[in-house]
Formats: structure tokens, C-alpha cells, sequence
């Protein structure tokens, strides 16, 4: 396992290293095409500190905000007693499982959507939460929901939550940069050198790294995300001690057609299995699993059942 999160490691520096290129290349374009020179990579950075900040210190009310996670409290499902009966077992869950995991028990937040699934969010084991979803509580037993949760507080101990967000950040700022590059072609950027050949050749680099950049990043961002769900996998059942629960739960993920209804590309990484539509043969499903950001789940099963 430590040799897993060794590789997992490099492979964040390789992320993070891979995503500077794109950038520095695209602010490089945008500097030469606009006149701006070397500016052109002061304000790639500039961006890209700024989104990096924001994103580190408010990531996770961001993703719970996105996903309308309410706190779980009882009071808050007095409506709904199907769904209250379960919150003392999932607080018991999480907080023993910390404790197991040598890490702060993190808040926890429930998400109303019939769709079994949960993720975690933050920057660190201090400040962390897990959100699960109503579905979840209702459609696992004790031992499947305590392998999701170790699944979860995997990827808090493991510092997962940190490198996802980098992701999001770092890919936010190459779609934005992508972005204005569009726009700059459209209204024509450095028109005083329309004629020279170097800005020519500047001109279509800028325009196939605007087109194909954000496209680049969003494979990177996967890639990495689904190697971390399977160290997540081993590092939660080496919480429970119990791998049956997570490979139990994972056939029922596995079996269950649903899909979370607040869910979007932008957060598909952080859940325990993709929330997107991915079965059928239409337009939506190919794109979700082009840039799908978790092994299918029959391949993290098979593992499972090896250990």
C-alpha cells in the first residue's frame, strides 16, 4: 500500500508538472498574439494563484454548495423519518473510523437524492467532510455503508482531497485561458503584425492549444483520479478490516442504474463511483465516459476480491 501512495504521489507531481506546461504554453501564446509579450505569462500565473487560493480555502463549501448537502442532524430530517433513523449509525461510522484512520472525524453532510453515492471534499484531515447520499443510507447495510466511508477517509488521510482540488483549479484556469484565446482570435489580435510569418505560426499554435488544451486537461485530471480510487479502495478496507463490506457495496453501486441529480463534470471526480450517465449509446454517456474519472467498478471488484 505505502508503495501505492508513493506512485500516487509522483504521479500528483506529474499532474501538477503537466498542467504548468499547458498553462505556461498558453499564457506564452496569449502574450506574443497580444502584444503583451511576457505579461501574457504574469497574468497566467496571476489566475492561476488566485483560482489556486480560492479553491484551497473554499473547495469544499463550493462542492457541498454545488451538491445541496444539508449537515446531518436529525432535526434537519424530522420530515423525513426513513432517513433520520439512519444518521446516529452513520455518525457512529464515521467518527470510529477516524478514529481507526488516525485522522479528526470530519463533518458530515447528507445529500437528498435517491442515487447511492458519497463523496469527500476539503483541503486536509483538518478540515474535511464526507457527504453521502439519502439513497446510500436507505440502500446499504452497516458493513457496506462502513466500506464507503472507509473508502472516503481513505482519500482524506491519503490527502486525495488536496490533489483533486489542484486538479479542478489547475483545469479551471486552462479552460479560462483556452477561453480567452477564443475570443482573442475573434476580434483579431495583434492586427499591426497581421502579415508577419512568425505571428501567423503563433497565431495557429494559439488556436489548436485553445481548442485542444482544455480537452488535454480534462484526460490528465481523469487519469490521475482513477488511480487514486483504487489506492482508495485498498486504504479503506485496511480501515474496516473487512473487504466483503466495500466489495458488497460496490456491486450494489455496481447494479443500481441511478444517477445523482445535482452532480456535474465539474465534481464527478469526488464521488465514490461516476454520478454522470454513462450507459446507453447516446451523445452524453460517450462524452461521461471519454472523460470518465473512475476505473469501472467490475475492475476495482476483481482487485477487491484478491486481497
Amino acid at each position: 500500500m505505502y508503495e501505492l501512495i508513493a506512485a500516487n504521489k509522483r504521479r500528483s507531481i506529474a499532474l501538477i508538472a503537466s498542467f504548468a506546461l499547458i498553462i505556461t504554453a498558453l499564457g506564452w501564446v496569449f502574450g506574443e498574439f497580444t502584444g503583451f509579450g511576457y505579461y501574457g505569462l504574469v497574468i497566467a500565473a496571476l489566475v492561476a494563484i488566485a483560482m489556486s487560493w480560492g479553491s484551497y480555502f473554499y473547495s469544499d463549501k463550493i462542492a457541498l454548495a454545488m451538491s445541496r448537502a444539508t449537515p446531518a442532524d436529525q432535526r434537519q430530517f424530522a420530515d423525513e423519518p426513513e432517513v433520520a433513523k439512519h444518521i446516529p449509525r452513520l455518525i457512529n461510522i464515521v467518527e470510529g473510523l477516524a478514529i481507526a484512520a488516525g485522522i479528526p472525524a470530519p463533518k458530515i453532510y447528507i445529500v437528498r437524492d435517491v442515487a447511492p453515492n458519497a463523496f469527500a471534499t476539503g483541503r486536509n484531515p483538518q478540515h474535511a467532510a464526507v457527504a453521502v447520499t439519502t439513497g446510500l443510507l436507505q440502500k446499504m447495510n452497516r458493513v457496506e455503508l462502513e466500506g464507503i466511508i472507509g473508502h472516503e477517509l481513505a482519500h482524506v488521510k491519503n490527502y486525495d482531497i488536496l490533489v483533486t482540488t489542484i486538479a479542478v483549479t489547475l483545469t479551471g484556469v486552462v479552460m479560462l485561458l483556452s477561453d480567452w484565446m477564443l475570443r482573442m482570435f475573434r476580434f483579431g489580435g495583434r492586427r499591426s503584425r497581421g502579415g508577419n510569418p512568425v505571428t501567423l505560426v503563433i497565431a495557429l499554435i494559439g488556436f489548436a492549444l485553445a481548442i485542444f488544451a482544455p480537452l488535454f486537461a480534462q484526460l490528465i485530471k481523469a487519469a490521475v483520479s482513477r488511480k487514486r480510487e483504487a489506492l482508495a479502495d485498498v486504504s479503506g478496507i485496511h480501515l474496516t478490516r473487512y473487504p466483503p463490506g466495500l466489495i458488497s457495496a460496490l456491486k450494489k453501486l455496481r447494479d443500481d442504474s441511478t444517477v445523482v441529480s445535482t452532480a456535474s463534470r465539474a465534481t464527478a471526480h469526488l464521488w465514490i463511483e461516476s454520478p454522470l450517465q454513462r450507459h446507453g449509446s447516446g451523445f452524453a454517456s460517450w462524452v461521461n465516459r471519454l472523460f470518465d474519472t473512475h476505473p469501472p467498478l467490475e475492475e476495482r471488484i476483481r482487485v477487491l476480491e484478491k486481497i
